[in-house]
């Protein structure tokens, strides 16, 4: 289980997407203990090797702070991802999603070296992901239960508000 909900929820869903998922990797092994950075959710896809970085957060901090925080993240994961799926074709790259809570402030996408992902469309693309797949025919199995219950509320969201 992650860590917390959002990086709960953006595993479930590359998982059901068919990605292999990796959670709350600790990475660069220090020499007197400890290590350099966790990366939250790290998502493979075998079917064109693509890797995915996502790094949720619902902080309040300032974005200078972000930013040292995130290029700590993004530096880590360009160093680190390749070597933890050794073996595996990796050619499709890594891309990196910083994914905060909050609305946009910022003029660009790009961020660190990556980009930026704001929740709101982050849980449209999910709901997206589970809109035409009704509950009594297609139920998002078990153990995604963050994407079940996204189901259940979009199938039944016209009877919940009357």
């Amino acid at each position: 289980m992650a860590s917390n909900y959002v990086a709960q929820l953006v595993a479930e869903y590359y998982e059901y997407r068919g990605y292999f998922v990796r959670r709350n990797v600790q990475v660069g092994l220090r020499a007197k203990g400890g290590y350099e950075c966790e990366l939250d959710v790290i998502a493979y896809d075998p079917t064109n090797g693509q890797l995915v970085q996502v790094e949720p957060s619902m902080d309040a901090d300032t974005w200078p702070e972000r930013e040292r925080r995130y290029a700590k993240k993004f530096d880590a994961g360009r160093k680190y991802i390749p070597q933890l799926f050794a073996g595996l074709n990796t050619a499709g790259g890594i891309e990196q999603i910083a994914l905060f809570m909050g609305g946009r402030t910022r003029q660009t996408e790009e961020f660190c070296g990556g980009r930026i992902v704001y929740l709101r469309e982050f849980l449209i693309t999910v709901l997206k992901a589970v809109r035409d797949k009704p509950v009594m025919h297609r139920a998002v199995p078990e153990q995604y239960p963050i994407l079940r219950t996204m189901q259940l509320v979009n199938e039944y969201r016209e009877y919940m508000f009357r």
